[in-house]
Protein backbone atom coordinates (compact mmCIF):
# COMPACT_ATOMS: atom_id res chain seq x y z
CA UNK A 1 0.00 0.00 0.00
CA UNK A 2 1.24 3.81 -0.87
CA UNK A 3 2.60 5.75 1.85
CA UNK A 4 0.33 8.30 3.78
CA UNK A 5 1.57 11.28 3.76
CA UNK A 6 1.37 14.90 6.16
CA UNK A 7 2.98 17.72 5.45
CA UNK A 8 3.80 20.10 8.36
CA UNK A 9 3.23 23.48 7.95
CA UNK A 10 1.29 24.57 5.02
CA UNK A 11 2.81 28.37 3.77
CA UNK A 12 3.92 28.95 0.67
CA UNK A 13 6.63 25.54 0.46
CA UNK A 14 4.33 23.61 2.59
CA UNK A 15 0.95 24.56 0.66
CA UNK A 16 2.61 23.86 -2.78
CA UNK A 17 4.27 20.45 -1.76
CA UNK A 18 0.62 19.09 -0.13
CA UNK A 19 -0.70 19.53 -3.49
CA UNK A 20 1.52 18.22 -5.48
CA UNK A 21 1.88 14.59 -3.60
CA UNK A 22 -1.93 14.68 -3.95
CA UNK A 23 -1.09 14.87 -7.65
CA UNK A 24 1.35 12.48 -7.32
CA UNK A 25 -1.08 10.30 -6.35
CA UNK A 26 -0.82 10.05 -2.34
CA UNK A 27 -3.22 9.90 0.61
CA UNK A 28 -2.05 13.63 1.63
CA UNK A 29 -3.02 15.46 4.97
CA UNK A 30 -1.68 18.89 6.02
CA UNK A 31 -1.05 20.81 9.39
CA UNK A 32 -1.27 24.13 10.44
CA UNK A 33 -1.52 25.94 13.57
CA UNK A 34 -2.82 28.68 12.21
CA UNK A 35 -6.71 27.86 11.85
CA UNK A 36 -7.59 30.43 9.53
CA UNK A 37 -4.89 29.14 7.21
CA UNK A 38 -6.64 25.63 7.35
CA UNK A 39 -9.92 27.09 6.70
CA UNK A 40 -8.62 28.65 3.46
CA UNK A 41 -6.82 26.03 2.33
CA UNK A 42 -9.78 23.29 3.03
CA UNK A 43 -12.21 25.64 0.68
CA UNK A 44 -9.71 25.49 -2.09
CA UNK A 45 -8.26 28.86 -1.59
CA UNK A 46 -4.18 29.51 -1.04
CA UNK A 47 -3.40 32.59 1.09
CA UNK A 48 -0.48 33.31 -1.19
CA UNK A 49 -0.34 34.05 -5.05
CA UNK A 50 1.37 31.19 -7.03
CA UNK A 51 0.62 30.35 -10.64
CA UNK A 52 -1.17 27.18 -11.10
CA UNK A 53 -1.29 26.10 -7.57
CA UNK A 54 -4.69 26.93 -6.57
CA UNK A 55 -6.29 25.17 -9.47
CA UNK A 56 -4.21 22.12 -8.44
CA UNK A 57 -5.19 22.69 -4.79
CA UNK A 58 -8.46 22.72 -6.04
CA UNK A 59 -8.30 19.36 -8.11
CA UNK A 60 -7.61 17.42 -4.97
CA UNK A 61 -8.72 19.19 -1.51
CA UNK A 62 -11.93 16.62 -0.24
CA UNK A 63 -15.47 17.84 -0.44
CA UNK A 64 -15.02 20.37 -3.47
CA UNK A 65 -17.11 19.01 -6.46
CA UNK A 66 -14.92 16.98 -9.20
CA UNK A 67 -12.07 16.78 -6.59
CA UNK A 68 -10.27 13.42 -5.79
CA UNK A 69 -10.94 14.09 -1.90
CA UNK A 70 -7.10 13.05 -1.52
CA UNK A 71 -6.19 16.62 0.26
CA UNK A 72 -7.43 17.36 3.59
CA UNK A 73 -6.07 19.81 6.08
CA UNK A 74 -6.28 19.69 9.94
CA UNK A 75 -5.08 21.89 13.31
CA UNK A 76 -4.64 18.71 14.93
CA UNK A 77 -0.95 16.94 16.01
CA UNK A 78 -3.00 14.11 17.17
CA UNK A 79 -4.49 13.24 13.86
CA UNK A 80 -1.09 13.61 11.74
CA UNK A 81 0.42 11.28 14.09
CA UNK A 82 -2.27 8.53 13.19
CA UNK A 83 -2.78 9.25 9.61
CA UNK A 84 1.20 9.65 8.58
CA UNK A 85 3.64 7.45 7.08
CA UNK A 86 5.71 10.07 6.01
CA UNK A 87 5.62 13.24 7.57
CA UNK A 88 7.51 16.30 5.18
CA UNK A 89 8.19 19.43 7.67
CA UNK A 90 7.71 22.65 5.62
CA UNK A 91 7.55 25.08 8.46
CA UNK A 92 9.57 28.43 8.00
CA UNK A 93 13.11 29.57 9.30
CA UNK A 94 13.38 33.38 9.06
CA UNK A 95 16.74 35.37 10.13
CA UNK A 96 17.04 35.46 14.00
CA UNK A 97 16.26 39.66 14.68
CA UNK A 98 19.15 41.57 15.28
CA UNK A 99 21.33 38.71 14.09
CA UNK A 100 22.65 37.17 10.83
CA UNK A 101 22.12 33.61 12.48
CA UNK A 102 18.60 31.22 11.16
CA UNK A 103 15.77 31.66 13.79
CA UNK A 104 15.23 27.54 14.27
CA UNK A 105 12.52 27.81 16.95
CA UNK A 106 9.82 27.09 14.21
CA UNK A 107 11.47 23.93 12.90
CA UNK A 108 12.55 23.08 16.84
CA UNK A 109 8.46 23.34 17.72
CA UNK A 110 7.41 21.20 15.25
CA UNK A 111 9.98 18.44 15.57
CA UNK A 112 8.91 18.66 19.40
CA UNK A 113 5.28 18.43 19.06
CA UNK A 114 4.86 15.75 15.90
CA UNK A 115 7.45 13.59 17.75
CA UNK A 116 5.32 13.27 20.64
CA UNK A 117 2.30 11.76 18.52
CA UNK A 118 4.63 9.34 16.82
CA UNK A 119 3.50 5.87 18.15
CA UNK A 120 4.44 3.57 15.13
CA UNK A 121 7.00 3.30 12.67
CA UNK A 122 7.65 6.28 10.91
CA UNK A 123 9.94 8.91 8.41
CA UNK A 124 10.17 12.46 9.14
CA UNK A 125 11.70 14.41 6.35
CA UNK A 126 12.39 17.98 7.09
CA UNK A 127 12.14 20.56 4.16
CA UNK A 128 12.76 23.50 5.85
CA UNK A 129 16.28 25.40 4.84
CA UNK A 130 18.08 24.98 8.09
CA UNK A 131 22.03 25.36 8.86
CA UNK A 132 24.25 22.56 8.80
CA UNK A 133 23.95 20.12 11.78
CA UNK A 134 20.52 20.78 12.53
CA UNK A 135 19.23 17.40 10.92
CA UNK A 136 21.16 15.23 13.42
CA UNK A 137 20.29 17.09 16.58
CA UNK A 138 16.55 16.88 15.12
CA UNK A 139 17.03 13.13 14.47
CA UNK A 140 18.35 12.75 17.89
CA UNK A 141 15.67 14.67 19.07
CA UNK A 142 12.63 12.56 17.55
CA UNK A 143 13.93 9.27 18.75
CA UNK A 144 14.40 11.00 22.43
CA UNK A 145 10.69 12.01 22.52
CA UNK A 146 8.74 9.78 20.08
CA UNK A 147 7.08 6.78 21.77
CA UNK A 148 8.24 4.91 19.04
CA UNK A 149 11.77 5.65 19.70
CA UNK A 150 14.53 4.34 17.13
CA UNK A 151 11.47 3.23 14.88
CA UNK A 152 11.02 6.72 14.01
CA UNK A 153 13.69 8.15 11.14
CA UNK A 154 14.82 11.14 9.65
CA UNK A 155 15.72 12.01 6.20
CA UNK A 156 16.98 15.77 5.13
CA UNK A 157 15.48 16.54 1.41
CA UNK A 158 15.60 20.32 0.63
CA UNK A 159 13.49 22.23 -1.47
CA UNK A 160 14.97 23.95 -4.36
CA UNK A 161 11.46 26.37 -5.66
CA UNK A 162 11.28 29.13 -7.15
CA UNK A 163 8.24 31.27 -7.01
CA UNK A 164 6.27 31.85 -9.66
CA UNK A 165 7.24 28.30 -11.06
CA UNK A 166 6.80 26.17 -7.62
CA UNK A 167 4.09 23.86 -8.61
CA UNK A 168 6.36 23.10 -11.75
CA UNK A 169 9.55 22.85 -9.71
CA UNK A 170 7.80 20.24 -7.14
CA UNK A 171 6.19 18.06 -10.12
CA UNK A 172 9.07 18.15 -12.21
CA UNK A 173 12.61 18.84 -10.45
CA UNK A 174 15.69 19.76 -11.78
CA UNK A 175 17.33 17.55 -9.22
CA UNK A 176 15.75 15.40 -5.86
CA UNK A 177 18.46 15.93 -3.28
CA UNK A 178 18.11 13.19 -0.18
CA UNK A 179 20.01 12.95 3.22
CA UNK A 180 19.56 9.94 4.85
CA UNK A 181 20.84 7.65 7.91
CA UNK A 182 19.38 4.13 7.11
CA UNK A 183 17.97 2.18 4.09
CA UNK A 184 14.20 2.78 4.70
CA UNK A 185 14.27 6.90 4.65
CA UNK A 186 15.86 5.97 0.82
CA UNK A 187 13.28 3.45 -0.08
CA UNK A 188 10.42 5.60 1.07
CA UNK A 189 11.25 8.49 -0.30
CA UNK A 190 12.24 6.61 -3.99
CA UNK A 191 8.61 5.16 -3.73
CA UNK A 192 7.09 8.99 -2.97
CA UNK A 193 9.37 10.55 -5.95
CA UNK A 194 8.73 7.87 -8.41
CA UNK A 195 6.88 10.47 -10.68
CA UNK A 196 9.47 12.25 -11.17
CA UNK A 197 12.23 9.86 -10.70
CA UNK A 198 10.75 7.95 -13.78
CA UNK A 199 10.81 11.01 -16.15
CA UNK A 200 14.52 10.94 -15.93
CA UNK A 201 15.01 13.69 -12.57
CA UNK A 202 18.14 12.62 -10.93
CA UNK A 203 18.00 10.96 -6.69
CA UNK A 204 20.98 12.41 -5.33
CA UNK A 205 21.70 9.90 -1.82
CA UNK A 206 23.67 11.93 0.40
CA UNK A 207 24.49 12.19 4.18
CA UNK A 208 22.65 14.96 6.36
CA UNK A 209 24.98 17.37 6.18
CA UNK A 210 25.74 17.51 2.70
CA UNK A 211 21.92 17.28 1.76
CA UNK A 212 21.58 20.51 4.39
CA UNK A 213 24.85 22.55 2.64
CA UNK A 214 22.77 22.07 -0.90
CA UNK A 215 20.59 24.29 -0.19
CA UNK A 216 22.61 26.91 0.84
CA UNK A 217 25.40 26.80 -1.60
CA UNK A 218 23.11 26.91 -4.29
CA UNK A 219 21.59 30.01 -2.57
CA UNK A 220 25.17 31.34 -1.97
CA UNK A 221 26.53 30.59 -5.75
CA UNK A 222 23.05 32.34 -7.40
CA UNK A 223 23.19 35.02 -4.80
CA UNK A 224 26.89 35.39 -5.70
CA UNK A 225 26.25 35.31 -9.57
CA UNK A 226 23.46 38.28 -9.66
CA UNK A 227 26.27 40.36 -7.32
CA UNK A 228 28.87 39.87 -9.71
CA UNK A 229 26.89 41.42 -12.83
CA UNK A 230 25.70 43.70 -10.28
CA UNK A 231 28.94 44.73 -9.71
CA UNK A 232 30.16 44.46 -13.45
CA UNK A 233 27.19 47.02 -13.88
CA UNK A 234 28.97 49.85 -11.38
CA UNK A 235 31.89 49.37 -13.36
CA UNK A 236 30.21 49.91 -16.84
CA UNK A 237 28.43 52.97 -14.82
CA UNK A 238 31.95 54.23 -14.35
CA UNK A 239 33.63 53.21 -17.52
CA UNK A 240 30.41 54.09 -20.07
CA UNK A 241 29.88 50.62 -20.94
CA UNK A 242 27.22 48.54 -21.34
CA UNK A 243 26.13 46.27 -18.71
CA UNK A 244 23.37 43.62 -20.41
CA UNK A 245 25.65 43.44 -23.91
CA UNK A 246 28.49 42.79 -21.02
CA UNK A 247 26.74 39.93 -19.74
CA UNK A 248 25.23 38.53 -23.01
CA UNK A 249 29.09 38.02 -24.24
CA UNK A 250 30.04 36.05 -20.95
CA UNK A 251 26.78 34.52 -20.85
CA UNK A 252 27.81 32.74 -24.38
CA UNK A 253 30.29 30.59 -22.42
CA UNK A 254 29.06 27.41 -21.23
CA UNK A 255 30.87 27.65 -18.24
CA UNK A 256 29.15 31.03 -17.13
CA UNK A 257 25.56 30.35 -18.50
CA UNK A 258 23.13 33.45 -18.93
CA UNK A 259 20.95 32.58 -16.38
CA UNK A 260 20.89 35.19 -13.14
CA UNK A 261 23.23 37.47 -15.25
CA UNK A 262 20.58 40.43 -15.38
CA UNK A 263 21.76 43.24 -13.62
CA UNK A 264 19.73 45.58 -12.24
CA UNK A 265 18.76 46.84 -8.28
CA UNK A 266 19.34 43.46 -6.78
CA UNK A 267 17.80 40.03 -4.84
CA UNK A 268 15.33 39.70 -1.81
CA UNK A 269 12.74 37.56 -0.76
CA UNK A 270 12.33 35.30 1.65
CA UNK A 271 15.35 32.80 0.70
CA UNK A 272 18.60 34.40 -0.55
CA UNK A 273 19.07 37.44 1.79
CA UNK A 274 18.46 35.38 4.87
CA UNK A 275 20.27 32.36 3.53
CA UNK A 276 23.27 33.66 2.56
CA UNK A 277 23.68 35.43 6.16
CA UNK A 278 22.69 32.43 7.91
CA UNK A 279 25.33 30.76 6.03
CA UNK A 280 28.30 33.16 7.13
CA UNK A 281 26.58 32.72 10.41
CA UNK A 282 26.81 28.98 10.96
CA UNK A 283 30.42 29.23 9.16
CA UNK A 284 31.44 31.03 11.86
CA UNK A 285 30.13 28.61 14.35
CA UNK A 286 32.00 25.32 13.04
CA UNK A 287 35.75 28.08 12.82
CA UNK A 288 35.40 28.65 8.98
CA UNK A 289 33.72 32.06 8.73
CA UNK A 290 37.08 32.96 6.56
CA UNK A 291 35.78 30.55 3.82
CA UNK A 292 32.47 32.85 3.42
CA UNK A 293 33.89 36.54 3.84
CA UNK A 294 33.06 36.90 0.28
CA UNK A 295 29.23 36.53 1.06
CA UNK A 296 29.55 39.71 2.91
CA UNK A 297 30.85 41.78 0.22
CA UNK A 298 27.93 39.50 -2.49
CA UNK A 299 25.41 40.86 0.40
CA UNK A 300 27.20 44.42 0.49
CA UNK A 301 26.74 44.73 -3.49
CA UNK A 302 23.65 43.98 -3.20
CA UNK A 303 22.25 45.95 -0.96
CA UNK A 304 24.29 49.16 -2.52
CA UNK A 305 22.23 48.65 -5.82
CA UNK A 306 19.16 49.83 -3.94
CA UNK A 307 20.67 52.97 -2.74
CA UNK A 308 22.08 53.44 -6.19
CA UNK A 309 18.60 53.56 -7.63
CA UNK A 310 17.60 56.32 -4.78
CA UNK A 311 20.51 58.15 -5.81
CA UNK A 312 19.55 57.96 -9.43
CA UNK A 313 16.20 59.16 -8.68
CA UNK A 314 17.06 61.60 -6.87
CA UNK A 315 19.14 63.16 -9.40
CA UNK A 316 16.09 63.12 -11.81
CA UNK A 317 13.82 65.14 -9.93
CA UNK A 318 16.49 67.91 -9.69
CA UNK A 319 18.60 67.06 -6.21
CA UNK A 320 16.21 66.42 -3.83
CA UNK A 321 12.60 64.29 -2.92
CA UNK A 322 10.73 67.12 -1.13
CA UNK A 323 7.42 67.32 -2.31
CA UNK A 324 8.53 65.67 -5.51
CA UNK A 325 5.65 62.99 -7.02
CA UNK A 326 8.13 59.35 -7.50
CA UNK A 327 5.98 56.46 -9.38
CA UNK A 328 7.22 53.33 -8.11
CA UNK A 329 6.47 50.66 -10.67
CA UNK A 330 6.29 47.00 -9.00
CA UNK A 331 6.61 46.11 -5.24
CA UNK A 332 7.04 42.73 -4.65
CA UNK A 333 10.71 41.05 -5.17
CA UNK A 334 10.28 39.22 -8.61
CA UNK A 335 7.31 38.67 -10.62
CA UNK A 336 4.50 35.98 -10.58
CA UNK A 337 4.39 36.32 -6.96
CA UNK A 338 3.17 38.26 -4.47
CA UNK A 339 5.77 37.99 -1.84
CA UNK A 340 7.09 41.49 -0.69
CA UNK A 341 9.55 40.30 1.63
CA UNK A 342 12.97 42.46 1.59
CA UNK A 343 11.36 43.62 -1.75
CA UNK A 344 14.69 46.10 -3.26
CA UNK A 345 11.42 47.81 -5.19
CA UNK A 346 9.88 48.42 -1.84
CA UNK A 347 12.94 49.13 -0.01
CA UNK A 348 13.46 52.11 -2.43
CA UNK A 349 10.18 52.94 -2.30
CA UNK A 350 10.36 53.41 1.79
CA UNK A 351 13.88 55.16 1.57
CA UNK A 352 12.64 57.74 -0.74
CA UNK A 353 9.38 58.33 1.02
CA UNK A 354 11.26 58.82 4.15
CA UNK A 355 13.30 61.65 2.38
CA UNK A 356 10.53 63.37 1.82
CA UNK A 357 9.31 61.71 -1.53
CA UNK A 358 5.50 61.16 -2.27
CA UNK A 359 5.22 57.65 -3.67
CA UNK A 360 2.65 56.35 -5.23
CA UNK A 361 3.36 52.15 -5.79
CA UNK A 362 1.43 50.03 -8.06
CA UNK A 363 2.09 45.73 -8.46
CA UNK A 364 -0.04 43.83 -10.03
CA UNK A 365 -0.13 41.13 -7.60
CA UNK A 366 1.67 42.63 -4.40
CA UNK A 367 -0.05 45.68 -3.31
CA UNK A 368 -2.09 44.06 -0.43
CA UNK A 369 0.88 42.81 1.30
CA UNK A 370 2.60 45.97 0.69
CA UNK A 371 0.24 47.89 2.10
CA UNK A 372 0.55 46.11 5.16
CA UNK A 373 4.66 46.25 5.18
CA UNK A 374 4.62 49.62 4.07
CA UNK A 375 1.27 51.63 5.04
CA UNK A 376 2.42 55.33 4.65
CA UNK A 377 3.11 54.59 1.63
CA UNK A 378 0.90 55.67 -1.61
CA UNK A 379 -0.63 53.13 -4.09
CA UNK A 380 -2.49 53.35 -7.34
CA UNK A 381 -4.42 50.63 -9.08
CA UNK A 382 -2.78 51.25 -12.43
CA UNK A 383 0.68 51.40 -13.31
CA UNK A 384 -0.91 54.81 -15.12
CA UNK A 385 -2.51 56.18 -12.16
CA UNK A 386 0.88 55.41 -10.27
CA UNK A 387 2.35 57.90 -12.50
CA UNK A 388 -0.45 60.10 -12.73
CA UNK A 389 1.71 63.59 -11.64
CA UNK A 390 5.12 61.94 -10.93
CA UNK A 391 8.57 63.59 -11.65
CA UNK A 392 10.28 60.36 -12.17
CA UNK A 393 9.03 56.90 -13.01
CA UNK A 394 11.31 53.78 -11.54
CA UNK A 395 10.51 50.76 -12.94
CA UNK A 396 11.67 47.81 -10.11
CA UNK A 397 10.00 44.64 -10.67
CA UNK A 398 9.82 42.72 -14.21
CA UNK A 399 6.60 42.04 -14.67
CA UNK A 400 5.91 41.55 -18.27
CA UNK A 401 2.59 44.17 -17.64
CA UNK A 402 5.50 47.45 -17.20
CA UNK A 403 7.08 45.91 -20.39
CA UNK A 404 3.91 46.16 -22.36
CA UNK A 405 2.92 49.64 -21.56
CA UNK A 406 2.67 52.38 -23.38
CA UNK A 407 5.58 55.17 -23.19
CA UNK A 408 3.34 57.93 -24.94
CA UNK A 409 0.22 57.42 -22.46
CA UNK A 410 2.36 57.10 -20.01
CA UNK A 411 3.86 60.23 -20.65
CA UNK A 412 0.19 62.17 -21.16
CA UNK A 413 -0.29 61.69 -17.29
CA UNK A 414 3.30 62.30 -15.96
CA UNK A 415 4.75 65.46 -14.75
CA UNK A 416 7.97 64.67 -16.41
CA UNK A 417 8.92 62.14 -18.72
CA UNK A 418 11.38 60.64 -16.73
CA UNK A 419 11.99 56.65 -16.18
CA UNK A 420 14.62 54.33 -14.70
CA UNK A 421 14.89 51.09 -16.19
CA UNK A 422 16.19 49.05 -12.38
CA UNK A 423 15.58 45.35 -14.17
CA UNK A 424 17.01 46.24 -17.50
CA UNK A 425 13.79 44.75 -19.29
CA UNK A 426 12.75 48.10 -20.95
CA UNK A 427 12.32 48.99 -24.35
CA UNK A 428 14.83 51.77 -24.73
CA UNK A 429 14.24 52.84 -27.83
CA UNK A 430 9.98 52.81 -27.42
CA UNK A 431 10.52 55.34 -24.33
CA UNK A 432 12.71 57.27 -26.00
CA UNK A 433 10.94 57.79 -29.04
CA UNK A 434 8.12 58.31 -27.18
CA UNK A 435 10.29 61.47 -25.65
CA UNK A 436 11.35 60.03 -22.22
CA UNK A 437 14.79 60.49 -20.77
CA UNK A 438 15.60 56.93 -20.24
CA UNK A 439 18.37 55.82 -17.91
CA UNK A 440 18.59 52.21 -17.20
CA UNK A 441 21.15 50.91 -14.11
CA UNK A 442 25.06 49.72 -15.42
CA UNK A 443 23.83 51.19 -19.00
CA UNK A 444 24.70 55.17 -19.22
CA UNK A 445 24.55 55.23 -22.63
CA UNK A 446 21.61 52.39 -23.55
Amino acid sequence: MAPRITVIGTGYLGATHAAAMAELGFEVLGLDVAPEKIGMLGRGKVPMYEPGLEELLRKHVAGLEGSTGRLRFTTSWEEVGEFGDVHFVCVNTPQKHGEYACDMSYVDAAFTSLAAVLHRPALVVGKSTVPVGSAARLARLLTGLAPAGEEVELAWNPEFLREGFAVRDTLHPDRIVVGIAGERGEKLLREVYAGPVGEGTPFVVTDYPTAELVKTAANSFLATKISFINAMAEVCEAADGDVVKLAEAIGHDDRIGKKFLRAGVGFGGGCLPKDIRAFMARAGELGVDQALTFLREVDSINMRRRAHMVELAREAVGGSFLGQRVAVLGATFKPDSDDVRDSPALNVAGQIHLQGGQVTVYDPKGMENARRLFPTLAYAESALEACRGARVVLHLTEWGEFRELDPEAIAVVAADPHIIDGRNTLDAAAWRNAGWTFRAMGRPRA
